[in-house]
Formats: structure tokens, C-alpha cells, sequence
């Protein structure tokens, strides 16, 4: 049994869905970093346990004491900056790093053996703000500087940090290349989205323009035409009346089945979205890939669509669920090709026992769209399956 066994369920969730969540707070934010670069501040204890321990003069305690101060400054100093939003620029960063390694030679040198250590803050600081080229020249300098001082003070505790040294600093050029990645993964899927957003605001504005300006423009020409006529000749304007009437009413129309259309969910956006629902609520999501959707008529795919919604909702809020399981297949029935949705969950499901509003209309809108729906209790949680007709020209077989 782990640590992280003996943590309550809904402690363990959050700290997953944590792990992998943006800081939504500047404190929040800091108290990441804290934890990050604080870490590594273990390996003080042994300069810190040999400045009281009594050995060196009074002088040499209190010039010890403040190299010690100064380069945990600028050690921390270095990091946070790193980390945020405007980093030092190349030119201070390499004198810094400089510093550091300065003050690690000279201290390990006058007070001891102890003070070697010093040099993982080093080889960390190296991997983490120097680029991975750099990086890896700097690293391995670290290390030999290191047990040449080691040689004036103490071969063997040099020998025994040797490896340590050399891990640590490439250890953190992994961690600073993931975060770096981490970072431009999501400013592209931001640019992404927002991408998205204009074209679909393009689209929208194209469509409308091809729906309403032709209506609109014979619109106003026989509302031009009406008002001539109606002087002299009322049984003509009122014609022209008639016909404005009715070309407004199917530009209504068409405007409602374009807002329709746009309304209408579609089955790869909603398994885009239960992947990032299921892993909010802390629950493992076996999730296909977009689905093979060739010839499926718009109103069954969205009928499975709304299904899918529904389904994921009850899984997020009611079943307790800790694992989660949805398929999209083709079959070939007696009633003709379907295709199959099904969502599973090992949950204990929430309180009542009867059907409740969401799966009735559910139900329906299947119905509406000549599918099927199947929902119940299994042995190891509940089950939810919907089906709708497929193109029956569609050559399709049942999975094996």
C-alpha cells in the first residue's frame, strides 16, 4: 500500500486534476514555484550543520553565513525569474549562473568538504535557465570544477555527489524543455481556438449574407415597386404586397434552419468535450478517437450526440464513478445498419431508482429520429446504449 493509498478518494481526484491545471491565481502561481525550486533546498543542510557545529572561527562563521545568504539569493533570484513572465536577459543569466559557481568554489575551498553541495544548485540552475546546447556543456563544467575542488577538500564526498550532480542538472533540462513545451503547446491551442472562432464567425457571416441578401434585396425592390403602384393602380401593389409577404416568410424559414443547423450538436465535438469532463472529475476516460460518421444522416448523428451529453453528465455528477468507457461502432441489424453508442461506468449510481427526466427525453428524441435507447443497472455499474439508423447504402458488418 502507497501514501497516496491512504488518501481520501476526493483528496486524490483533486490533486490529479491539479497536477495538470493552469494557476488561476498569482498566489497560486507562486506557491508552485515555491514547491519547484524549494525542493532542492535540502542540500543545505549540510554547509548550514557545518556553520553551527563550531568548528571555524567567529569570522569565518559569518563570512561563511553570508556567501551562503548571497548565493541561495541568487540562486532563488534566478528561478522565479526564470519561470515567469520576463526572464533575465542571456548576458545576466550566464553572470549569474557565474557567480554561483564562484562562490560554491571559494566556499567549499576555505570551509570544507561540507560546502560541495553547493554545486547542485549549480548543475539545477545550469538546466534549467541556460538553453539544452548550453546546458549540456555547462552540466558536465559543473561537475569537473567540482571534483577539482574536491581534491584540495575531500575526494570522496566529491566522488559520492559526482553522479548526483551530473543527474540533477539533466534531469532539470528535461523538466525546463517539458515546461517550455507545456507552454507553447497551449499558446498554439489558444491561437487554435480563436482561429476557429473567427472562421466560424466568417462562415456565419457568409451564410446570412447568402440567405438574406437576395431576399432582402427583392424585398425592398418590391416594396419601391409597391409604393409607385399604389396611387394608381392598388390591385398591383397589393400583389406586390402579397409577394413581399411571402419572401419574408421563407427568409424566416431559411434563418431558422441556419440557426438550426449551427445549434445542432455534432458527435466529434462531444467526445472532444466528455474527454476534458471525465479527466475534470477525476474520472478515467476511454474515449475513441473521431468516429467513422460516412453517410450517417445529420439528425441521427446528432440524436447520438445529445445521447452522449447526457450520458457523460450522469457519469460527472450522480454515478461516483471512477472509470468510464465510451464506444461508438457500426452494426449491421435486422432492422437494417445502426450505429452504437454505448457509455459504461463502475459507479453505484445516484439516488431514485426510476428513469429520470434527462433519459425520457432522451428517449424521445431517439424515437424522433428512429433509434433506440437501452439504460440500466450492470454488475459492475450502468449502462447506456443508444442506436440510430445509418445509411443502409453503407457496406457495414457487424464488429467482431
Amino acid at each position: 500500500m502507497t501514501d497516496d493509498d491512504l488518501l481520501p478518494e476526493e483528496v486524490r481526484r483533486e490533486m490529479a486534476v491539479g497536477l495538470g491545471r493552469t494557476a488561476r491565481t498569482r498566489r497560486e502561481l507562486w506557491r508552485r514555484k515555491a514547491l519547484w525550486i524549494g525542493v532542492w533546498l535540502v542540500f543545505l543542510s549540510s554547509p548550514v550543520h557545518d556553520l553551527v557545529s563550531g568548528r571555524h572561527t567567529s569570522a569565518g562563521t559569518a563570512a561563511g553565513s553570508l556567501g551562503l545568504a548571497v548565493f541561495v539569493s541568487v540562486y532563488l533570484a534566478l528561478l522565479f525569474r526564470d519561470m515567469g513572465d520576463a526572464p533575465y536577459p542571456r548576458r545576466l543569466v550566464v553572470a549569474l549562473i557565474g557567480s554561483m559557481a564562484a562562490l560554491a568554489v571559494t566556499l567549499s575551498l576555505t570551509l570544507g568538504a561540507p560546502w560541495l553541495g553547493l554545486f547542485c544548485y549549480v548543475s539545477v540552475a545550469c538546466g534549467m535557465v541556460l538553453p539544452p546546447r548550453a546546458a549540456f556543456w555547462a552540466i558536465p563544467a559543473t561537475a569537473a570544477t567540482m571534483m577539482l575542488v574536491g581534491v584540495h577538500t575531500g575526494v570522496e564526498q566529491a566522488a559520492d555527489l559526482l553522479v548526483l550532480v551530473l543527474l540533477i542538472g539533466f534531469a532539470m533540462t528535461g523538466v525546463s524543455q517539458l515546461v517550455r513545451t507545456t507552454i507553447a503547446l497551449r499558446e498554439a491551442r489558444a491561437t487554435v481556438a480563436q482561429l476557429a472562432a473567427n472562421e466560424e464567425r466568417l462562415r456565419l457571416a457568409r451564410d446570412l449574407h447568402d440567405l438574406l441578401g437576395h431576399s432582402l434585396s427583392l424585398i425592398t425592390l418590391k416594396s419601391e415597386l409597391a409604393g409607385r403602384m399604389l396611387p394608381e393602380h392598388p390591385e398591383k401593389a397589393a400583389r406586390q404586397v402579397a409577394d413581399i409577404e411571402q419572401v419574408s416568410r421563407q427568409a424566416m424559414v431559411d434563418v431558422r434552419e441556419a440557426v438550426t443547423g449551427y445549434r445542432r450538436p455534432r458527435l466529434a465535438a462531444e467526445l472532444a468535450g466528455v474527454q476534458v469532463a471525465l479527466a475534470a472529475a477525476g474520472v478515467t476516460a476511454h474515449v475513441p478517437a473521431e468516429p467513422d460518421l460516412d453517410g450517417v444522416p445529420e439528425e441521427s448523428e446528432s440524436a447520438l450526440a445529445w445521447a452522449l451529453r447526457e450520458a457523460v453528465t450522469n457519469v460527472v455528477r450522480h454515478s461516483g464513478a471512477g472509470r468510464c468507457t465510451v464506444d461508438v461502432v457500426r452494426r449491421q441489424t435486422l432492422d437494417g445498419p445502426v450505429v452504437e453508442l454505448s457509455v459504461e461506468d463502475n459507479g453505484s449510481g445516484g439516488p431514485g431508482t426510476g428513469p429520470g427526466n434527462g433519459l425520457t427525453g432522451l428517449t424521445e428524441r431517439l424515437e424522433k429520429a428512429g433509434g433506440t435507447l437501452e439504460a440500466g443497472r450492470t454488475r459492475h455499474g450502468f449502462r447506456l446504449v443508444a442506436r440510430v439508423p445509418a445509411d443502409t447504402g453503407a457496406d457495414i458488418g457487424s464488429p467482431a
